[in-house]
């Protein structure tokens, strides 16, 4: 059954928007909760992937937090922090990691235009040593108030808009797609469009096919 034209032209919409170059990681969340509502934010800030960090081989969240962000949000799995460091380093993401330290300088006042993740940990116990001796940057979010953390789905939201932010000044939001590589634009597409065809084209090791204007798959 081929997507609903209507259906199409709204996915696409949205996809046009997508940044590849702006991403999370996170680092000890394991509330459902609080990994669906950073999706969430995700998914309105315009991010195509985000990171976690987690032994298990699926993350766990929270379909009514998300509101179905799970679907248009990759999430990427990395089992170690090695490997979430190497993978996004090698990609050429500056990192940002949230900690309130001697080093650490307040968010406003650095630049997110470029390739950029936001490293969060868990309020409790914030990011490991073993994170902050690699990131690019430490950043802390000011605050007022006796308690000097903030919910982490929160200090994602606020990070992740000021990203926007400021993009939008330097109109760098993608409007068409830009966003995205070509080969990616494609395959996201088709898997936003068909999710549930998606397995029969990878066990068979076929390509995705091309879809047509209003979003028919060509034959």
């Amino acid at each position: 059954m081929s997507v609903l034209p209507k259906r199409f032209k709204r996915i696409k919409k949205v996809l046009d928007q997508r940044m590849e170059n702006l991403t999370v990681l996170v680092e000890a969340v394991n509330k459902p909760h609080n990994l669906s509502a950073i999706l969430r934010t995700c998914d309105a800030a315009g991010v195509l992937e985000a990171n976690f960090i987690s032994e298990d081989k699926e993350v766990k969240t929270f379909n009514s937090t998300a509101q179905g962000s799970q679907k248009w949000v990759k999430l990427r799995n990395h089992s170690t922090t090695n490997s979430a460091i190497n993978s996004l380093k090698g990609k050429g993401f500056k990192l940002f990691g949230t900690t309130l330290n001697e080093k650490s300088i307040d968010y406003r006042d650095l630049d997110f235009t470029s390739k950029t993740c936001f490293i969060l940990g868990a309020e409790k116990w914030g990011l490991s040593q073993e994170i902050i001796s690699k990131v690019d940057e430490c950043i802390f979010i000011p605050m007022n108030g006796m308690v000097q953390s903030l919910n982490v789905s929160v200090a994602a939201s606020i990070l992740l808009f000021e990203a926007v932010r400021q993009r939008k000044e330097k109109g760098l939001i993608p409007i068409k797609g830009e966003g995205l590589n070509k080969d990616l634009y494609k395959e996201t597409l088709f898997e936003w469009c068909y999710p549930e065809l998606i397995n029969h084209y990878k066990k068979s090791a076929m390509n995705y096919p091309n879809l047509k204007e209003n979003g028919e798959i060509e034959s």
